[in-house]
């Protein structure tokens, strides 16, 4: 079975941080979300290692969430590969001495969730004289932003050209509602941009309730890999968040079908060989 590189995976330790975003989503609002609890999610699904996402911690956790789950990624049984850690590039308070402390964690990249804040958030010169930092430290940084975002994504990656960007879960389609345009657009205008990764992940939570399946999710895949091309794409599960669609078991069913349709180089690169590149990372 080909390995899988789980680029997207989350974890939720409510001992360790506040999870203030899960209130209200009945699958995510109560319990923890372990390591223990994804190796059994991810059973038998060829998943050999992962890079832990930072999950949107509240604002005072997100450095104490980094720190904790670097300490479980230090047991290799555990394998995680990899971190991406939250940042904040919208100040220079503070930013120097975190992004020092977490180059010497050897996190593999960066991420600012950005469909939760002003939109203008990323259109600051601190924002993004920051972000060319990381680049310029040689670590990439996550793209959150909706579908409605896309042009300002797009504004945001030429001005940070110097930094490996991943645009997380295709650009957050509106699968349900059949929003292909103009997301098709907006991602076609993306990946014009060769520093851009775009990342299969997330997407069976934008189906309908109960609709997730290939068919789909079909139109949206095909249109990322016509345009990116698998050397520019990694694949994440975005676990526990997707149990808001099909599940991980079912998601990795898709993924497998999708790349069944590839030749095993393209799928190759899709599962883990682009992500091993992009951060910096070894499937283990």
């Amino acid at each position: 079975m080909l390995p899988l590189l789980d680029t997207h995976m989350h974890l939720v330790y409510r001992d360790q941080a506040g999870y203030g975003w899960t209130k209200g989503i009945a699958p995510l609002a109560e319990g923890d979300f372990t390591l223990d609890n994804y190796a059994e999610a991810a059973a038998d699904t060829g998943i050999g290692s992962t890079i832990f996402m930072e999950t949107g911690v509240d604002d005072a956790d997100y450095q104490a969430e980094t720190r904790f789950v670097h300490g479980l990624s230090r047991n290799s049984a555990n394998g995680v590969a990899g971190i991406v850690a939250s940042i904040r590039p919208e100040s220079d308070e503070g930013f120097d001495a975190w992004l020092d402390e977490t180059l010497d964690l050897g996190v593999a990249g960066y991420r600012r969730i950005l469909h939760v804040v002003a939109d203008d958030m990323s259109q600051s010169d601190t924002f993004r004289r920051n972000v060319r930092r990381i680049g310029d430290a040689g670590r990439s940084f996550d793209m959150c932003f909706l579908a409605r975002q896309l042009p300002i994504a797009l504004e945001f990656a030429k001005a940070c050209d110097n930094t490996q960007l991943v645009l997380d879960h295709c650009g957050v389609p509106d699968i349900a509602g059949g929003g292909l345009d103009p997301w098709r657009s907006d991602i076609a205008a993306l990946a014009e941009l060769p520093h851009v990764t775009c990342k299969l992940s997330g997407i069976s939570a934008y189906c309908a309730p109960g609709e997730a399946s290939k068919e789909a999710v079909g139109p949206y895949v095909d249109h990322v890999l016509e345009c990116f091309g698998p050397q520019r794409i990694v694949w994440g599960s975005d676990w526990p968040v997707v149990n808001l669609g099909s599940g991980l078991k079912r998601w990795a069913e898709t993924t497998r079908a999708i790349l069944d349709t590839l030749s095993a180089g393209e799928a190759a690169a899709i599962a883990h060989r682009t992500a091993e590149r992009v951060y910096g990372v070894s499937l283990r």
